[in-house]
């Protein structure tokens, strides 16, 4: 098992290597190879990360800034998707982070993706989410449920980023209530003709295969969920207008529309029935992810709130210097830091094969209403310059907004988490 992981951590760490060199960063010098795999151990601090969380940290941090944050505002005006930027991030194995480089992956792990999501979305909280859409909603299912076949077809082109993969469960009558699908997959000879619609499908504009879930069987309520790959291209299957949105303007949603779609039967994934089990599973990972980008998004805060602050003069000193300023700095910083702190224990449950859905649901909760609250009290450091789009952190609430939405709201996680509670201490 060790020298498996000293494999993985070597694949990993080529993947990093030859990602900065093409790019032309340059890494600390400390980023070098460890004697063995990383241990098992907690992680609560920056310091006690592997080399390899390091490097991959730096890269991304430099990347963020080099690439994304010049650029951000740009792309948020014009409602652009950043195609060439989201092209390096697959060159850097960014959009299959923990999926087997046998199948395109970085072959790192949870904690890897939590850390990188995190720094992507520092700079641009949009290229943060279609990264996180592509590895936690498309790659991470397929690579779970999928057969050998369907890895090589659909999960190696998008884990390598040269395809950009979506996953469609929400639907014009439903969002919470994952189980009532009312798009339909009729079993037709070898093949299920889908019929319905499916909304606010985060890059779904820009989607080449698309993992869809439909019911199969209705007298089986949510057991009759089934999960589909469909390409797009696929007669039947069209895309409609991209969404005007408040916040992520950069990435792409939209709804998906099938008018007697037909899909072969090789193309279900997983076994029939077993859609719900498979949505629920892909979510409970996927909160992780949001978790991320919600931290990303109160980080930038932050760190725009600091150097504001002491740029800017107020009788006669730099409003940092004002303790309603230092307070608000201070409860920003807290609460980043507890959510930090979630997101890396649930990441690394995961890692560890451990129960970790309760803690990927605070850690979603906790980092999404940081995300707002950091977001909220930048603008007030900011004052009306914070109300300009002159300034980042107008944006930075805009896109906060969302976190608490999408892949489960806050209330949604409320009710896992006491769900998880009540039963671990009822007797």
């Amino acid at each position: 098992r060790e020298r498996e992981g000293q494999a993985s951590l070597c694949r990993a760490m080529s993947v990093l290597a030859n990602a900065t060199r093409r790019m032309g960063w340059r890494l600390a010098a400390s980023a070098r190879l460890p004697a063995a795999a990383a241990s098992r151990r907690g992680v609560a601090t920056w310091s006690q990360l592997s080399d390899e969380h390091k490097m991959l940290r730096e890269m991304c941090r430099n990347f963020a800034d080099t690439e994304l944050k010049p650029n951000a505002g740009e792309w948020d005006k014009k409602h652009e998707f950043p195609a060439d930027h989201v092209k390096m991030m697959g060159e850097m194995g960014l959009m299959g982070v923990a999926q087997d480089p046998d199948y395109g992956g970085a072959g790192m792990d949870a904690l890897s993706y939590a850390i990188a999501v995190e720094e992507i979305s520092r700079g641009c909280a949009s290229a943060g989410v279609i990264m996180s859409a592509q590895n936690s909603l498309y790659c991470e299912p397929v690579g779970k449920f999928g057969n050998p076949k369907q890895l090589e077809e659909w999960l190696s082109p998008c884990a390598s980023g040269q395809k950009i993969g979506c996953f469609a469960l929400s639907e014009p009558g439903n969002g919470s209530d994952a189980g009532a699908q009312s798009c339909q997959a009729v079993a037709d000879g070898d093949s299920y003709i889908l019929n319905g619609t499916k909304n606010w499908i985060t890059n779904g504009p820009q989607a080449d295969k698309a993992v869809v879930f439909a019911t199969s069987d209705k007298s089986k309520k949510h057991k009759g969920v089934s999960a589909f790959l469909v390409d797009k291209g696929t007669p039947g299957f069209s895309t409609g207008k991209p969404e005007d949105k408040l916040g992520i303007r950069a990435s792409g949603t939209c709804s998906l529309i099938f008018e007697n779609c037909k899909v072969p039967k090789e193309n279900l994934l997983g076994q029939e029935g077993e859609g719900f089990k498979i949505a629920m599973k892909t979510l409970d990972g996927g909160r992780i992810g949001i978790a991320a980008q919600a931290l990303g998004i109160a980080q930038a805060s932050l760190e725009a709130s600091v150097e504001y602050s002491q740029q800017r003069v107020a009788f006669n000193a730099p409003i940092s210097k004002l303790q309603a300023i230092q307070f608000k700095i201070a409860d920003m910083a807290a609460r980043i830091e507890a959510a930090r702190l979630l997101m890396w224990s649930a990441a690394q449950l995961k890692d560890n094969k451990e129960p970790y859905g309760k803690l990927a649901a605070m850690a979603k909760l906790q980092a999404s209403e940081t995300a707002t609250f950091c977001a909220h009290q930048a603008i007030q450091i900011f004052g009306g310059y914070g109300y300009v789009t002159e300034f980042p952190v107008e944006r930075h609430y805009r896109d906060a907004r969302i976190t608490e939405i999408y892949e489960g709201t806050s209330e949604i996680q409320r009710l896992v988490i006491a769900g998880h509670v009540i039963k671990e201490l009822s007797p």
